[in-house]
C-alpha cells in the first residue's frame, strides 16, 4: 500500500509537469497535435513509472489515411493511459465533464482539443457530439469508452447510443477496441496499483455505410459483440485474439 501511494504522488507530479507543459508548448508553438503528443509522452512515462507492460495486438488495423472512431471497454483509469500511449497518430478524446475540472489538467486537454461530455444533460451531450463531428469533418480521429464508465466487476457493460448516432452521420468506420487485464491492475475505487501486463486488441474496422440511424442498435449489437468476442478470448489465452471478423461490416 505504501508503494501504490508513493507512485500515486509520483504520478500527480509528472501529470502536474506535463500538463503544465501541454499549456505552455502550444504558446510558443500553436497547434493541438502538439500537445497530444505531450499526452502521449505523459502515457507512456506513467505507465513505465508503474511497471504496467502493454501487449498490443491488431496495430495494422488503425486506418492511418482517414478519420475513425475508436470505442474500447472500460476497465480502471489505466485504460486511458494504454490507449494514449499506443494507438498511434492523432486522435481527440470524448471524455466526461468532471476530468475537465481538474486544475491545470482541464485547460492541458482543452488545449489539446478534446472534447467534453456532459452525460447527464441531453442538450449538452448532443452539442458535445456535433464538436466530435466537426474534429472528423477536420480529419480527426476521435476516442471514446461507450460504455460511459468504468466497469465494477471488469465485465463489458451496456453501450450508450449517441456515440454510435455520432458514427453513422459521421460515416466513419468504428475500431473496435478490448482491453484486458486492466481491471486486475487498478479496479474502480481503489488506488491501489499491481504491476503487470495489459493486452489490447484493436479489432478490424466495422464499416458503418450500410446502417441509419434507425439501425443504431444493430450496430452497437455489432460493436459490443467484437470487443466482447475479443475481450473474452484475450482473457482465456492470455492476450491472444479469435480470428479476424471479415463479416460484411468489415473494412
Amino acid at each position: 500500500m505504501i508503494r501504490s501511494a508513493l507512485l500515486v504522488m509520483l504520478a500527480v507530479a509528472v501529470t502536474a509537469f506535463m500538463s503544465t507543459c501541454a499549456l505552455l508548448f502550444p504558446l510558443i508553438s500553436p497547434g493541438e497535435n502538439k500537445a497530444h503528443k505531450i499526452a502521449n509522452l505523459w502515457a507512456r512515462m506513467l505507465l513505465k513509472l508503474t511497471s504496467i507492460r502493454v501487449n498490443v495486438i491488431g496495430r495494422e488495423n488503425v486506418l492511418m489515411n482517414r478519420p475513425q472512431i475508436f470505442m474500447a471497454n472500460h476497465q480502471s483509469d489505466f485504460d486511458i493511459l494504454i490507449v494514449l500511449a499506443h494507438i498511434p497518430g492523432q486522435f481527440r478524446w470524448i471524455v466526461k465533464k468532471e476530468l475537465f475540472k481538474i486544475p491545470i489538467f482541464g485547460k492541458a486537454m482543452k488545449s489539446a482539443g478534446y472534447i467534453e461530455i456532459d452525460r447527464q444533460n441531453h442538450e449538452k451531450a448532443m452539442k458535445s457530439l456535433e464538436e466530435a463531428a466537426q474534429k472528423i469533418r477536420e480529419g480527426k480521429s476521435v476516442v471514446t469508452f461507450p460504455e460511459g464508465t468504468r466497469s465494477k466487476d471488469g465485465t463489458v457493460k451496456p453501450f450508450k447510443q449517441g456515440l454510435f448516432h455520432l458514427a453513422i452521420q459521421a460515416g466513419v468506420p468504428i475500431v473496435p477496441i478490448s482491453i484486458i487485464g486492466a481491471h486486475e491492475i487498478l479496479p474502480k475505487r481503489t488506488l491501489k496499483i499491481k504491476p503487470g501486463r495489459v493486452t489490447m486488441v484493436i479489432g478490424q474496422p466495422v464499416d458503418v455505410s450500410g446502417y441509419t440511424i434507425e439501425m443504431r442498435s444493430e450496430l452497437i449489437e455489432r460493436v459490443r459483440g467484437i470487443i466482447i468476442r475479443n475481450f473474452e478470448s484475450g482473457r482465456a489465452s492470455g492476450g491472444t485474439p479469435p480470428a479476424p471478423d471479415r463479416g460484411k461490416d468489415a473494412l
